[in-house]
């Protein structure tokens, strides 16, 4: 979805604040080294790191380099990255800091920049919280260039609830125009998350049967399995609502069932997300169930630890650690279609999906043992679309037996790397294109629809039911599920083709 191009008279530096941090490190400059690697990104551009800490390039190296994947013949290239990689020390909340390091950047861009096209700046903010007013408030009076393009990557959390994050969108409003915000979720960066719009919108055969005359139900979920592994003091503080399902489920939930967009421009497509989330009511605490792991004695290792026994917990902590949440949008497509986002730790596999459950036979004969058809779009690991579908069992019988229609990634793109999610994402602020990160009324309506139930959920300290480190997780969710009218058989289970 490229807006704009990129020209090689033009120089670009990509600014990195919050240099020494996790994210940094384990994310940000693996992605640049992965965009410079493959040359995606133009071959001028400089990437310049600031942070407090008290640090040079060949520091700087020594902290990513063990997170870069570089092949044996790829040295000479990665040396060549490095020459292009510059360091910059300075606070996060003194203007002098930020005089010195608009002067940098003037002078990188004069000395190792081409001559006589713009110089564009790139501001990833890297940063906690705490320091983001100042931060930004900063790089707008000293650091934007007047000879190119400026462009800020906010990372998030964008904000705890509704007042939080309008307070925070009033203040990036005052600062900058809506087209030079760019709040990246990485989930819209997923091969399989950008695929939905070409599977919904080029396939005719989905168009008919995409409504609530055929979709009984739709549960995207997401599953970790393993706990908050000594993080638990910075979990502890948003917690599995706001830590995946306000964002990443509810961004997927947006492109399942918003109306085709007139283009694949960035607005277009925005314009109907919102669309969505103005057709949806707020979450409520009845349509809720709200898990926290507790130790399994038979496991082993971290298995063994439940959520309390993370030292870096609150005592007698009362934040889930699971959630599933109902929901249904009110519009003529999808009106009584149930849809349930399903999210949490410590559980018995590592996935995310979307499972599109279409209704019953009508005048079965087969004397119910047709089981429902599932549109099944694995997003993480192995990536998949498989339609689940009845076929007569092989033989003599008669019988109707589950089967597949199956596309996996790696079965048939064997030879075709797919990008990091934050890969494609840089790239895209580098063109200039939105479509794939948030808009500020978009994430309003986002907020607008979880913080009653968050707000309720910390007033009345609700406290989670418990599960077993390992488990599905609590059975009233698929209490809440099998109620609202999905159905789980059990008695299919997809097998991955091939030794991948």
């Amino acid at each position: 979805m490229a807006e704009s191009t990129l020209s090689e008279k033009d120089t670009y530096i990509c600014i990195v604040l919050g240099a020494s941090g996790d994210l940094a490190k384990k994310k940000i400059y693996p992605t640049l080294w992965q965009l410079a690697r493959h040359n995606m990104c133009p071959k001028n551009t400089l990437f310049v790191g600031y942070a407090r800490s008290d640090l040079t390039v060949p520091k700087l190296r020594e902290k990513v380099e063990p997170f870069l994947k570089v092949a044996e013949s790829e040295k000479d290239a990665l040396e060549s990255f490095f020459k292009r990689c510059f360091y910059v020390k300075g606070s996060y909340t003194e203007s002098q800091a930020f005089s010195n390091l608009d002067a940098e950047l003037r002078s990188i861009g004069a000395k190792h920049g081409t001559s006589g096209g713009k110089i564009n700046r790139l501001f990833y903010l890297a940063l906690p919280p705490s320091v983001f007013a100042p931060v930004t408030t900063h790089i707008r009076a000293t650091c934007f260039t007047d000879q190119g393009w400026n462009r800020v990557i906010v990372e998030k959390p964008f904000g705890k609830d509704s007042d939080s994050s309008a307070q925070l969108s009033k203040h990036l409003a005052g600062l900058f125009k809506e087209d030079e915000i760019y709040r990246i979720d990485h989930y819209l960066g997923k091969e399989m998350v950008q695929n939905l719009l070409v599977l919904r919108f080029a396939n005719t055969i989905l168009g008919p049967i995409w409504n609530r005359n055929y979709i009984s139900a739709v549960i995207i979920s997401f599953k970790e399995p393993f706990g908050t592994q000594g993080r638990g003091g910075y979990f502890d503080e948003f917690g599995i609502i706001r830590d995946v399902m306000q964002n990443h489920l509810l961004q997927i939930l947006c492109l399942i069932a918003m109306e085709k967009p007139c283009t694949s421009n960035s607005e277009d497509l925005r314009d109907e997300k919102v669309k969505v989330l103005k057709s949806m009511d707020r979450l409520t605490l009845e349509n809720t169930v709200l898990g926290q792991y507790v130790g399994n004695p038979k496991g082993e290792g971290d298995a063994k630890n439940g959520y309390l026994d993370d030292p870096t917990v609150p005592k007698g902590s009362n934040t889930p650690t699971f959630a599933t949440a109902l929901t249904y949008i009110k519009t003529e497509r999808w009106d009584g279609v149930p849809f349930i986002l399903r999210c949490g730790k410590a559980l018995n596999e590592r996935k995310a999906e979307i499972r599109i459950q279409f209704r019953d036979v009508p005048g079965d004969i087969f004397a119910g043992r047709a089981r429902r058809n599932e549109l099944v779009i694995r997003v993480q690991p192995n990536e998949a679309v498989y339609m689940k579908m009845m076929l007569k069992k092989p033989g003599m019988s008669f019988a109707p037996e589950e089967s597949e229609l199956d596309l996996t990634y790696r079965a048939r793109y064997k030879d075709t790397r797919l990008p990091d999610a934050y890969e494609r994402l840089l790239l895209d602020v580098f063109y200039g294109s939105q479509g794939h990160f948030v808009r500020t009324d978009e994430l309003a309506e986002a907020w607008r629809i979880f913080t009653p139930l968050l707000h309720r959920i910390d007033r009345e300290k609700i406290e989670p039911i418990k599960y077993v480190y390992g488990s599905r997780g609590p059975k009233e969710s698929d209490e809440l599920c099998t109620r609202v009218g999905y159905l789980y058989s059990g008695t299919y289970k997809w097998e991955q083709p091939g030794k991948l």
